[in-house]
């Protein structure tokens, strides 16, 4: 008897397709296995992808035809002949590509850069960030690519003034810029692009070594929407002042460890840009007086405040919450004069409050967290780094009232214990919790949030030395979204409950520095249930022998960092795990003292075709042969020799 067909199949494809999107990734993934129409359908209506093996490039981009997103910034192997050769496959259509992510792709330079800009006719959006043979020559191949609207070249460190107007001559359709970093650019070439690039809207010149003379060119960006300059060393108050009758469209401006910047240009902005939303101004500022509240008045639509570092006193604060009652961001660490009273005046008046940045703030006490918790409902973040005096009376508020919030910072709050941590589990939403240095809290605590946060991505345990197995076991056991965990430096943890991390299925990155009592048979469990773990750092893991690197090189092919220094591991070993682990892409080798220079060179031998970052004892620089140094610095490899 023939099998009757599916429902599915008289369902036409525009209702497949609306059905599909309903459906969150992992249902979508079980439906594409089990339903031919599901995945015809997620082959027509997919539009972005990130790949980790480049190998299956062409043929993802035959199955997906409407592919607009290409990520290929964790690629390894990635170089000129593979996207020269993809640019002139006539089987392979990329004139659909809008965005292309090349971050950290060091092996591609200016001839793989202008085969892509003239294969990819509509591209839109490049991200060259971190590339750091990314130099001239590579800008003046990617301003082929006419129709480019974004560009981020964060740290970018060949790229001068030369590089840039390649690009601001070629891709006139500019609106989005990110420099930062690209510590070769000057004044001249952004003068030139604030000339060329009329319709800019958002400008990122951060730790750059520019002059007052560049902020006078941005200023005559007529749609500039959003300036960054953080650490611009060389801009000071005469610089800012262009501002206050210059970018009419500005809404976002970030001065923060602008160290010559005082109030005085602030106002200036302020007073020049009543529509603006964002502004930071973290440790640039000593003091916030009167005359800059006074002029905050006017900011009706301001929506961030970042004034970290500064002197605020308590009236201070609470003039501020009473004029930007619109605020759903305010960060004030370190603002040392910061005390209950000006809180509860925060908590009373920003009652559309998300974010709170309260670190270091030391006369902060559970009176003020229990105003903002039963105040500000909204709130979805929460920074108490170091914060002494908050206790489990605090952290009850916010289990009771805080019903949204998905982030808490509570580093270093010595008064948390495990009551506390039973309150915080009421959040249900919590999605990041940092509890590092948090030495009170035992077993019990680490229950709770087991048990009832099942909703958290991201866990860090940093040095919380009073909790162990019993702990990591309920963590493992409840909270099975994890992706981030952090466990270094705890001590009391052994390989029966490191081996319950196999649980975590969905775990990418793990730090496990420093925890004496594990061995191979621990690690060999991690590798083979954790097999999305794309990072882990085993520094000072001394008791690990080579059957859990073995382990690791079999099952964790998705590994492209890892931290070896101090470990135990063999020259057959680390052969092994540097030949294995194919995506492999920044390693750190120091101090590794059962591995001899012959080892060294074999294991990097067999991965040296795919690292972008390595780091080595400075001895074996004269000890490695120059071949393979060679080798390793023209596939893009940066060494850093300790």
């Amino acid at each position: 008897m023939s099998p009757s067909p599916s429902i599915l199949s008289v369902l036409s494809e525009d209702l497949l397709v609306r059905v599909y999107g309903f459906l969150d990734p992992p249902c979508r993934k079980t439906w594409r296995l089990i339903s031919k129409d599901f995945l015809r359908v997620d082959s027509l209506s997919r539009t972005s992808i990130q790949l980790l093996r480049v190998e299956f490039l062409p043929a993802l981009l035959i199955k997906y035809p409407n592919l607009s997103s290409l990520d290929l910034s964790v690629c390894p192997k990635l170089d000129d002949d593979v996207v020269s050769r993809l640019a002139l496959d006539g089987t392979v259509s990329t004139s659909r590509l809008r965005s292309l992510n090349l971050s950290r792709a060091t092996g591609i330079r200016a001839r793989g850069l202008d085969a892509l800009a003239r294969s990819c006719h509509a591209l839109e959006r490049v991200d060259v960030s971190h590339c750091w043979g990314f130099g001239d020559r590579e800008a003046a191949a990617l301003s082929a690519a006419a129709g480019l609207k974004e560009l981020r070249m964060d740290k970018c460190l060949s790229l001068s003034d030369v590089g840039l107007a390649w690009i601001v001559v070629g891709c006139s359709k500019l609106n989005k810029i990110s420099l930062k970093w690209c510590m070769e650019v000057s004044d001249l070439g952004i003068d030139l692009l604030s000339k060329k690039c009329k319709d800019l809207k958002s400008l990122d010149v951060s730790y750059l070594k520019i002059t007052n003379d560049s902020i006078r060119s941005i200023a005559l960006l007529p749609k500039l929407e959003v300036l960054d300059m953080v650490s611009c060393s060389l801009i000071d108050d005469a610089g800012l002042h262009c501002l206050e009758n210059g970018s009419p469209s500005l809404k976002e401006i970030d001065v923060t460890r602008c160290e010559r910047v005082s109030l005085s240009s602030l106002i200036s902005i302020v007073r020049g840009h009543p529509n603006i939303q964002h502004l930071k101004a973290s440790h640039c500022v000593s003091e916030i007086s009167v005359t800059f509240l006074h002029h905050l008045k006017a900011l009706k639509h301001l929506k961030t405040l970042k004034i970290n570092g500064a002197r605020v006193s308590d009236s201070s604060l609470l003039a501020l919450s009473s004029s930007c009652r619109s605020l759903t961001e305010i960060g004030v660490s370190r603002c040392v004069d910061v005390t209950d009273i000006g809180m509860i005046g925060l908590a009373r008046n920003c009652l559309n409050l998300k974010t709170l940045n309260l670190a270091c703030c030391g006369f902060v006490t559970d009176v003020a967290i229990s105003a903002v918790a039963q105040s500000c409902r909204n709130l979805e973040t929460l920074k108490l780094e170091s914060c002494h005096l908050i206790t489990e009376k605090g952290l009850q508020s916010l289990g009771c009232y805080s019903k949204l919030l998905q982030e808490l910072d509570l580093t270093d709050c010595c008064g948390v214990n495990d009551k506390g941590l039973e309150y915080i589990s009421k959040c249900s939403k919590l999605q990041r919790l940092k509890l590092g240095l948090c030495a009170n809290i035992t077993d019990k605590g680490i229950f709770h949030i087991g048990s009832k946060c099942s909703k958290l991505l991201e866990l860090d345990l940093y040095r919380c030395g009073g909790f162990g197995d019993d702990g990591l076991a309920a963590i493992s056991r409840g909270c099975k979204s994890l992706n981030r965990l952090i466990l270094s430096y705890c001590s009391e943890l052994t390989d029966t409950g490191v081996e319950q991390i196999r649980q975590l299925e969905h775990l990418t990155h793990l730090e496990l520095r420093g925890i004496k009592k594990i061995t191979g048979a621990g690690l060999a469990a991690i590798a083979c249930g954790c097999k999305k773990l794309g990072y882990l750092d085993l520094k000072l893991c001394e008791n690990i022998d080579d059957s859990g690197f073995w382990a690791l090189a079999y099952f964790s092919r998705n590994l492209r960092q890892i931290n070896l220094c101090n470990c135990s591991v063999s020259d057959t070993a680390l052969c092994m795990l540097m030949s294995n682990l194919s995506r492999v892409q920044d390693v750190d080798l120091v101090h590794l003292s059962r591995v001899t220079v012959e080892g060294f060179e074999f294991a990097l031998r067999a991965c040296c075709n795919r690292l972008k970052k390595l780091k080595l004892l400075a001895p074996l620089r004269f000890l490695l042969s120059s071949e393979l140094l060679e080798t390793l610095h023209a596939r893009g490899c940066r060494i850093r020799w300790d």
